[in-house]
């Protein structure tokens, strides 16, 4: 031999030895946590339905029939992305308009009644509950272990009375204002104000509707930037074509889903800046304020040699407040309209020797020259009828540019528009107000040629 044998550890063969071996993996992360044990889905965590794939075919079916019976709901339906999830006790949403199941409730629970479920989980989305339960928490600095779920009761009180019946069977355990005897119809924060739900708290532990119900995160949310949510423009869009829906076919909704329809896009604004800019917007308009003027001679006089054509002036605004001071109108009311004139003599530049006041009740006083708004005296106490508040006021000189009528509006009105711009400030009252010596009498509104806003 010339030379040692090559050991089998050395050289080449160990070389090639090293190559063959094979590279350790990283192990699996472990499963994510199932918590199956609640009062709606009792099975131990070895039972068998646990393992089952989701049923699209009969979950999709029973959003079809939440479609056919409640059809004023179909665009926020379709809207939904489903997510199975062992994790999650039923039925779930987040924010984001993401729909997670658990694959073992959707076998065991019929399909009617999973269509109750699609409709109950869909209206937390539509009516914001998530946003408005942490809005309430901030305003409430109501933070504890136990606010959660005070806020998935109170927002299951506000939809569930609207949700059951006439297609949709009512399962066993629907959470509902009469388990406190509280009434229906009640928002949820109204049902966070008025009620202690702590009674209820401990028995309704299992409830869990999702971070899209209370605001709370929980393990299953796959997050903002998680695949299939809904952006806050898309949310928007699905929640205008829901409402115009509902107010494009009246009647076919409950009570409830109409008023969250005529309200949804519509929030309460400050009702004085809005007076004051309904005015400023009156008294801009053309024609209004506007004067000939030979200071400033118009540029068209250059187009007519030896002539000289006078210019527009702008000129502040004559404004005539009619206060309606019949007995109907409190004195708080009256001391609001007397805050108005201030307001609006500062809307129209602060010209106070332009704006006058008339004390209005069946018959008209006489126009007052702004002075100081404090020191006017309303008369009045009567019955109401503008009509010869509004003739007082044409019947100035100089006539007005724009009217503003501060009246709680059960009053009769002009039958033909003045020639000059209105705008009428209501003080609220209830829907159908009446009179207290004709019980049948019914105000009609304001008319169509007046800009109106609501004061209070």
């Amino acid at each position: 031999m010339t030379g040692a044998a090559k050991s089998p550890r050395t050289g080449t063969n160990a070389a090639s030895a090293a190559a063959k071996r094979p590279v350790p993996r990283p192990m699996p992360p472990p499963p994510r946590p199932v918590n199956p044990v609640s009062p709606t889905n009792p099975a131990p965590p070895t039972d068998p339905a646990l393992s089952l794939p989701l049923d699209l075919p009969k979950l999709l079916t029973a959003r079809l029939h939440a479609v056919k019976v409640r059809p004023y709901l179909a665009d926020a339906l379709f809207a939904l992305h489903v997510v199975a999830d062992r994790s999650v006790p039923t039925m779930a949403v987040d924010p984001h308009w993401r729909c997670y199941v658990s694959p073992a409730f959707v076998a065991r629970t019929p399909v009617e009644e999973l269509a109750g479920v699609w409709v109950h989980e869909v209206s937390h989305l539509l009516r914001d509950h998530h946003a408005r339960g942490e809005r309430y928490a901030r305003e409430h600095e109501a933070h504890g272990p136990g606010e959660p779920l005070r806020r998935n009761i109170a927002a299951d009180f506000e939809i569930n009375d609207d949700i059951y019946g006439e297609g949709l069977p009512k399962p066993a355990g629907a959470v509902l204002p009469g388990l406190l005897d509280l009434p229906a119809d009640l928002l949820m924060e109204e049902y966070l104000r008025t009620a202690s739900l702590s009674g209820l708290t401990s028995d309704l532990a299992w409830l869990d509707c999702g971070s899209g119900a209370d605001g709370r995160v929980r393990p299953w949310d796959l997050g903002p930037d998680g695949a299939y949510g809904l952006s806050r423009q898309q949310r928007d869009a699905v929640r205008f074509r829901v409402a115009e829906g509902i107010k494009g076919r009246p009647g076919t909704a409950p009570d409830g889903w109409r008023r969250w329809a005529d309200e949804a896009f519509h929030p309460p604004q400050p009702w004085r800046q809005l007076l004051g800019a309904a005015v400023r917007s009156a008294a801009s308009a053309p024609g209004v304020g506007e004067n000939h003027t030979y200071r400033r001679p118009s540029r068209r006089s250059a187009s007519v040699p030896g002539v000289v054509l006078p210019s527009l002036r702008r000129t502040p605004p004559r404004v005539c407040v009619v206060i309606d001071t019949s007995g109907s109108v409190s004195d708080t009311e009256l001391g609001s309209a007397l805050l108005e004139v201030a307001a609006i003599s500062r809307a129209v530049g602060g010209r106070r020797d332009l704006v006058s006041v008339i004390s209005c009740d069946a018959a008209a006083g006489i126009a007052v020259p702004l002075c100081r708004a404090e020191s006017i005296e309303l008369m009045g106490g009567g019955g109401t009828d503008l009509r010869s508040g509004f003739a007082r006021a044409l019947r100035a000189r100089p006539r007005p540019d724009v009217i503003v009528a501060l009246t709680d509006g059960q009053t009769p009105w002009p039958s033909a528009p003045p020639p000059c711009r209105t705008v009428v400030g209501l003080f609220p009252r209830p829907p159908r107000a009446q009179d207290e010596k004709d019980p049948d009498y019914v105000p009609e509104g304001p008319p169509a040629w007046a800009r109106v806003v609501t004061i209070g």
